[in-house]
């Protein structure tokens, strides 16, 4: 088992290369080679997985196939951060076996698992190597299949190889200096599953709730970007964000979108503009 320490932005196709473009302009930073990923994600009938928040996939890249289960984890400092079991295999089939010692084998059936939707990509690897701090950037562009049912899929992830885990909010605010980002919380499998009809999305902060936290507050925008409709703003107790916008200096960047959101403006729309990233950044940072 291993911990897998990253933070997850969604760009527009057009700002992925810029982005992509910026980074190897960096002295720190060195091309990688290009993936083509398909990976098929599993769970039970009744999405047994999904509901702990886990998800287990297996991926082929070229001639390499690799069994990976990872739980949902947690949110630190605009980076998620997750328990990963990693197995080879020799084909696409499933392998019960290497499931027997980890939480999933008293938790589930895993007789009752079963293909659910797929996330097939192109990955453009960029290496970044800042003193003793080494990132893996991965730059993502393809779709998420789950049947006849078609989301794109344009991503960047930085992901900690080695070093201060500090590092990575520090480049992924040096990229939206660049070009605009969304610090999306919403998983490639969370993504799959919605597609497929198995998740639905939770929003804070509904009537009578306590004071949002920052993750929280994070969390909602996600969602909404997911499913594509306004973020239920007035519902949102957001005392606590607001202190913590003060703090950063991002006050009247906060008050914009909040502005932009009170008008029925969806997160995807928001997602070309520099705003809103750099805010996410700024108050995901402590």
């Amino acid at each position: 088992m291993a911990e897998e320490l990253e933070i997850k932005l969604t760009l527009t196709d057009e700002a992925l290369e810029r982005a992509l473009a910026w980074l190897l302009s960096q002295p720190e930073a060195s091309l990688g080679p290009v993936k083509t990923l398909v990976n098929i994600y599993y769970d039970t009938p009744d999405a047994a997985l999904n509901r702990q928040r886990a998800a287990l996939r297996v991926r082929q890249a070229g001639d390499r196939y690799i069994q990976t289960l990872k739980t949902q984890g947690d949110f630190v400092r605009g980076a998620h951060r997750r328990q990963e079991w990693e197995w080879p295999l020799h084909s696409t089939d499933l392998n019960l076996v290497m499931l027997a010692d980890t939480p999933l084998a008293d938790s589930i059936n895993l007789d009752d698992l079963q293909p659910v939707f797929e996330t097939n990509f192109e990955r453009q690897v960029v290496m970044v190597r800042d003193g003793n701090t080494s990132i893996e950037v991965a730059i993502d562009r393809g779709q998420i299949v789950s049947g006849t049912r078609l989301l794109p899929l344009n991503e960047l992830e930085l992901e900690l190889k080695a070093g201060d885990s500090a590092a990575l909010l520090a480049w992924a605010k040096k990229l939206a200096e660049q070009v605009p980002v969304f610090l999306n919380l919403v998983s490639k499998a969370e993504q799959g599953y919605y597609l497929a009809g198995l998740h639905e999305p939770d929003f804070p902060g509904q009537p009578g709730n306590e004071v949002l936290s920052v993750n929280e507050f994070l969390h909602g925008l996600s969602q909404s970007w997911l499913i594509g409709q306004p973020c239920p703003i007035s519902h949102w107790n957001l005392t606590e964000v607001r202190a913590k916008a003060a703090k950063a200096g991002v006050s009247e960047s906060l008050q914009a979108v909040e502005t932009a959101l009170e008008r029925g403006e969806r997160i995807p729309d928001l997602v070309s503009e520099p705003m809103l990233g750099r805010l996410q950044l700024a108050i995901a940072s402590g």
